[in-house]
């Protein structure tokens, strides 16, 4: 069967055809039929160049080498236990050597269950309740998070949790300041990268800001760093800016390709999760064998391999040729890179709903008739792998050239 004829028996089984709304784009999503390396296949034949990367976690491409041949080696002896295994404290081990506010650890099975529980145990260490979050930070589709400077995010959301999430602009720390004076703060989660509103920085000073207002109230600062872990650098974008927080959320890249998430930080704080204090966290699956070990694996490919390096390298290269080709404004950092189609430099959530969002669309179309394939929305990011390689890079350039050449 072709793209299309599984995208219309999808929707008669899943809402929309698909398990994730930025899966789905006009007139239909392909379907995948394989990847490898930096390139993926559909079920039509067609090949493409992929610059979304399972939306972040294949930092070492599709199907790598060392990944495969390490859970090959699992799948021998068993895929799930529903008991302790090493691969948990290599793992572990490995994750607090690097991070560096990690010094104790516990193992999800998304970002989402990693904040949710890190949201609850910030609360029970502080006994507050309010959080701060921040508009166009995506930190999981609990109901605590789905908020941002204009609206509720979704219907279904008790009108009581909007008493307890606070919502601020990215890069503002005025209003930060503002409204922890105002409030008390359990905690100020923020995305240190934002990498769900596209690809937005923060300005000079803003992380270390977020600090200083934490110290100051009592407050814990919390980074969801399950986009930029591992990523920006070994110990994340913490390490990168050199702003220590109180709790981290990691995932993506730690669990090598496999579903996965984890939340970190100060020992007095971790120890209050169960069975060694109260806070409760649970899951079926946290700790699987087969993620453990994809996530070592993957993790020790980047220390030996100088994968951030490359990865960064070939981001300001595209992100450059964006630049020249189209005259629009390009976010980077690290291996993260976005378009947006508008003249106006962007730093904030609003800032990217005011950029052109058909022009991205048509050119997100327009690459895909090319072979390269880059997230159908905006408010994602492009992402480089150390798979792509030089003549991919040299690809993609021309297409890009060709492309805005024929753009309108």
């Amino acid at each position: 069967m072709n793209s299309k004829d599984l995208y219309e028996d999808a929707k008669r089984l899943i809402p929309g055809g698909v398990n994730s709304p930025v899966r789905a784009f006009d007139p239909y999503p392909f379907f995948i039929s394989e990847g490898e390396g930096s390139r993926i296949t559909d079920v039509d034949g067609n090949e493409y160049l992929d610059y979304c990367l399972g939306y972040g976690p294949l930092i070492l491409g599709h199907a790598s080498p060392a990944v495969m041949t390490a859970i090959l080696e699992q799948l021998k002896k068993g895929t799930h236990f529903g008991i302790p295994n090493k691969a948990e404290i290599k793992l572990a081990e490995k994750i607090v050597s690097l991070v560096p506010c990690a010094e104790m650890i516990r193992f999800t099975n998304s970002g989402t269950e990693a904040t949710s529980s890190a949201i609850r145990l910030a609360r029970a260490y502080t006994n507050r309740e309010k959080i701060l979050i921040f508009d166009g930070c995506y930190h999981g589709a609990h109901d605590h998070f789905l908020f941002d400077l204009h609206k509720v995010k979704s219907p279904g959301i008790p009108e009581s949790i909007r008493e307890t999430t606070l919502v601020a602009p990215f890069n503002d720390l005025e209003r930060v300041k503002s409204l922890s004076e105002e409030n008390e703060l359990a905690t100020i989660i923020v995305e240190p990268v934002m990498g769900n509103a596209g690809c937005i920085p923060p300005e000079d000073g803003f992380l270390e800001g977020l600090r200083d207002i934490c110290n100051d109230n009592d407050t814990l600062l919390f980074f969801d760093e399950v986009i930029t872990g591992f990523r920006l650098s070994l110990g994340g974008a913490q390490e990168y800016f050199n702003v220590t927080p109180d709790l981290v959320t990691l995932g993506k890249i730690i669990g090598g390709g496999f579903p996965i998430g984890a939340f970190a930080g100060k020992k007095d704080i971790m120890k209050l999760v169960k069975p060694e204090g109260k806070v409760f966290h649970a899951g079926t699956f946290s700790g699987h064998p087969i993620t453990m070990t994809a996530g070592l694996a993957t993790l020790k490919e980047l220390e030996n391999q100088k994968v951030i390096d490359k990865t960064t390298k070939y981001a300001e290269e595209l992100a450059e040729t964006l630049r020249e080709e189209s005259g629009k404004t390009v976010n980077q950092i690290a291996s993260m890179l976005q378009i947006f189609f508008t003249e106006s430099e962007v730093h904030t959530a609003d800032d990217v709903r005011a950029a052109d969002k058909k022009a991205y669309k048509r050119f997100h179309q327009a690459l895909l008739k090319k072979g390269v394939f880059i997230p159908p929305a905006r408010s994602e990011c492009w992402f480089v792998s150390s798979a792509h390689s030089k003549e991919d890079l040299k690809m993609t350039k021309e297409v890009l050239k060709e492309t805005f050449n024929e753009f309108e």
